[in-house]
């Protein structure tokens, strides 16, 4: 199923450059705190909250007007000091929320009651009326007073009881309130209007006027919240700065991912294809790259200068191969040709000596063949060891083979060595190539010596032979390069156990001596 999905995804996902996935990217970054403020009400709410604490702060201050001016007064009075919900350090703090607040039905018209108000009351309100009509006409908000049982006293209704209302009953008990109800009077006016969740709603706030701690009577003030859109124009010069700001800020990273990754990689990618073609090498790494990049370049550089060594090495093998096959083949091919066209006129012994000559000849390509099958192994070997190797057992097994009356090994080994972590089969064939070169050489000694050193096991084998000519010193290592081409020796067998070696992470070199000569075997230890 989920491939079946993918397949179709696959075949027509375009192939977008890196500077373009980052623009997208960076572009939907910068677009989510917008999509965020629209679809998660964010901005909305805000305009609510700033709507209620508008309502707030003017029922404060009329509360406070009312309550100098009430008969009997003795100046401004505020609720008792329990910390309404409206007030925080410095200022009003909103209490609704479009989320989370209850959302209550319409404000039904008020009930009719019988009675005249108290007469004080009456009085306190034709003084305070002109004030609440002149805030109403400045703020479009809807103000009324109330007295102390719910009675409207000025604005509209005036006559009628709201009582009932919770939001009247709070403010009875001396408490400010503020709640949100259905606008009944409400009609869409614009296109998108009903994606704004406050449209519809109308912001009611209740304020007791208290004088000498009493509730004397209570401020009902009300207003629909700025919509999300007349606000979103209302505030369209903040918002385009903000964008272009946002914009600007996407333009500068944009230009220092470029120079910092894109030109970099480019300029990686050009380099790349130019080695591929075999010519240039990989430049220097921009100093304005990224760490990372300039790891890359470091990284690419080693492996472009690996390839060309590889390169060369493989070069200077295919010569040597040719150059090692040539002899005996052209040997052979003689022998062939004299006996094609000789044949009647040689004598059997002449007969039987070209062939042997052609024998020797297939023996040593058969001999090189052999060596050149064990070096390509060698040079493909992986460690195949997973434990500790005890060093010292597989010396002495390769001393004990070894041994004879015309030749000797002299072991200097320490009472305890750590561990290595070369297989012993890879110790046992590069010290037996080793004794055997000595061997071959006319030595009649080797010795071997072992010590630790710095998480390593450094082995020493020398012996009492002709030693290595000085011109001859930098190329043993060579694959082909013999000093005993005439007994039949191939110049592989360095090579091999250098590449043994290697495949263990040890390595193997040349020492100075004063006679015969002498390696040392670096082996990595537990």
């Amino acid at each position: 199923m989920i491939e079946a999905i993918k397949a179709p995804i696959r075949r027509h996902w375009p192939r977008l450059r890196l500077r373009t996935i980052l623009l997208l990217t960076f572009v939907f970054i910068a677009a989510l705190p917008g999509v965020g403020a629209l679809f998660l009400r964010v901005y909305e709410n805000t305009l609510v909250r700033q709507t209620e604490a508008e309502l707030v702060a003017q029922g404060a201050a009329l509360a406070a007007a009312a309550s100098a001016d009430w008969p009997g007064s003795s100046g401004p009075s505020t609720p008792p000091r329990e910390r309404e919900e409206g007030d925080v350090a410095g200022g009003p703090l909103s209490t609704i929320d479009l989320r989370t607040s209850r959302i209550l039905p319409e404000r039904q018209p008020p009930a009719l009651v019988f009675g005249e108000p108290a007469p004080v009351a009456l009085a306190a309100a034709s003084r305070i009326a002109p004030i609440l009509d002149a805030t109403a006409r400045a703020t479009l908000a809807s103000i009324m007073l109330l007295d102390a049982e719910g009675r409207v006293l000025a604005g509209r209704d005036k006559g009628g009881s709201y009582r009932a209302l919770p939001e009247v009953a709070a403010a009875r008990a001396g408490h400010s309130v503020t709640v949100l109800r259905r606008n009944g009077s409400y009609h869409p006016r614009y296109p998108l209007e009903w994606l704004s969740r406050a449209s519809s709603l109308r912001i009611h706030h209740a304020r007791p006027v208290i004088v000498n701690g009493k509730v004397v009577a209570i401020l009902l003030l009300s207003r629909s919240p700025r919509v999300l859109f007349r606000g979103l124009y209302e505030d369209r010069g903040k918002i385009a700065i903000g964008v272009a700001a946002i914009f600007a800020i996407l333009v500068v990273l944009s230009g220092l991912l470029s120079r910092g990754i894109l030109r970099p990689i480019e300029a990686l990618s050009d380099a790349t294809r130019s080695v591929a073609r075999g010519g240039g090498a990989v430049p220097p790494a921009p100093s304005t790259a990224a760490i990372e990049i300039q790891a890359l370049y470091a990284d690419f550089a080693h492996m472009a200068e690996a390839i060309e060594r590889r390169s060369r090495y493989l070069r200077d093998f295919a010569h040597a191969v040719s150059h090692e096959f040539k002899t005996p083949l052209a040997g052979i091919c003689g022998v062939l040709e004299l006996l094609d066209e000789h044949h009647d006129r040689m004598s059997e012994s002449e007969r039987r000596l070209f062939i042997a000559n052609a024998g020797v000849d297939a023996e040593r390509l058969a001999h090189l063949v052999t060596r050149l099958l064990d070096l390509a192994r060698a040079d493909m070997a992986e460690p195949g060891v997973t434990g500790a190797v005890d060093l010292a057992s597989a010396l002495h097994r390769v001393a004990d083979a070894c041994r004879s009356d015309s030749f000797s090994l002299d072991l200097d080994l320490p009472g305890t060595l750590p561990p290595i972590q070369v297989p012993a089969a890879t110790i046992e064939a590069v010290v037996g190539s080793l004794i055997e070169n000595s061997r071959q050489a006319g030595a009649r000694v080797v010795s071997l010596s072992a010590r630790a050193a710095a998480g390593r096991v450094i082995l020493n084998i020398s012996d009492d032979g002709p030693g290595i000519a000085p011109g001859d010193r930098e190329r043993i290592f060579e694959p082909f390069f013999t000093s005993r081409r005439a007994s039949g020796g191939t110049g592989l067998g360095l090579p091999i156990a250098r590449s043994l070696l290697a495949a263990s992470h040890a390595t193997i070199e040349l020492a100075e001596s004063d006679r015969g000569a002498a390696f040392i075997i670096s082996l990595p230890a537990m």
